[in-house]
This record gives C-alpha cells, sequence and structure tokens, in this order.
C-alpha cells in the first residue's frame, strides 16, 4: 500500500530556513502530482506547493520567492526547501501525491488527492 512519511520539521526563528522531505512508497503511477499542504488550528488545509512528474512545480503566492518544491524520482522523496520563514508559516505541514490523471489542474487543492502523510510541525517563532 501507499505509503508517505514526512521528515525535517522544527522550530527556527523568523527568517531561518527548514528542508522537508517526504519519501513514498508503493506508489507505482507513472505520471503523478506530489504536493506540500500546511494546516493550522482552526484553519482549512492549503496547498503550499506542487510539482508533477515532469518537473513542473506550483506555489501558492504567499511562499513565492522563498519556497521551492524539488523531486527525486530515483529516491521517490519529494522536498520542500523553506527559506525566509516568517509566523505565518507555523503549522502542520503534510505531504500528498496522487496520479496525475486525478489532479489536472487541481494541484494545490486538498480534496484531489487521496494519498497522505502523518505530517511534520514547522514552527517560527
Amino acid at each position: 500500500h501507499v505509503q508517505l512519511v514526512e521528515s525535517g520539521g522544527g522550530s527556527v526563528q523568523a527568517g531561518g530556513s527548514l528542508k522537508l522531505a517526504c519519501e513514498v512508497t508503493g506508489f507505482y503511477y507513472v505520471t503523478y502530482c506530489m504536493a506540500w499542504f500546511r494546516q493550522s488550528p482552526g484553519k482549512d488545509r492549503e496547498g503550499v506547493a506542487a510539482i508533477d512528474s515532469d518537473g513542473n512545480g506550483s506555489y501558492v503566492d504567499s511562499v513565492k520567492g522563498r519556497f521551492t518544491i524539488s523531486l527525486d524520482s530515483a529516491k521517490n522523496t519529494v522536498y520542500l526547501q523553506m527559506n525566509n520563514l516568517k509566523p505565518e508559516d507555523t503549522a502542520m505541514y503534510y505531504c500528498a501525491a496522487d496520479a496525475v490523471t486525478r489532479v489536472l489542474y487541481d494541484s494545490l487543492r486538498a480534496a484531489v488527492y487521496r494519498y497522505w502523510g502523518q505530517g511534520t510541525q514547522v514552527t517560527v517563532s
């Protein structure tokens, strides 16, 4: 079965950096999309960044220029490099994956993804 395991969260001061990683196993789609979402208490889950199997990335406006999503297909791992972190970036960050035929042009919408990790906490003070 499909498993996604996130790592790399932690606490950092404003202006600092963190790099999240999400390793996927049991996922055998040739064309796919992987994404990072975040959720704070009392708020909806927000799409942060997504990347497809061709390497095309997309970002929510609030992180453009600060976050970079990348994909290592050989390691079945997607990364999120987060620079110049702000207190409003504080949230639980989740990795998601699915076939590109399900995601289509909604790569930052949580409802289209079937496969999710357990999350990793990012706290910016």
